[in-house]
């Protein structure tokens, strides 16, 4: 097959993608339950992309339960994004130094 097929086929594929919901759905969504689900789809999404990365990045699961214990613990409590992400990145540093990784 030639590569320009497999260029079209993503192409048409990306594009049927965004146009749907527009064609679909042209009046506003008046539904609440549906609005609140649509609402956190992204965040659903980027929490099942990441998580299973910050648990196996860290070097050990240890210092990963750690990282997201620290990121969640901060976050609840209102902190900048760049406060947990070095908090985290701490937390691993230091539970890897107890656990004699470095």
């Amino acid at each position: 097959m030639s590569i320009y097929l497999y260029i079209a086929a993503m192409a048409l594929t990306t594009y049927l993608i965004r146009m749907l919901p527009l064609t679909i759905f042209r009046k506003p969504i008046k539904s609440r339950f549906l609005r609140s689900f649509l609402y956190y789809v992204p965040y659903a999404c980027l929490t099942a992309m990441t998580f299973p990365a910050i648990l196996t990045s860290a070097g050990t699961l240890a210092a990963g339960i750690g990282a997201l214990a620290v990121a969640v613990v901060l976050a609840y409590f209102g902190k900048s994004l760049v406060v947990v992400a070095l908090s985290s990145s701490a937390a691993v540093f230091v539970i890897n130094l107890i656990c004699g990784l470095l």
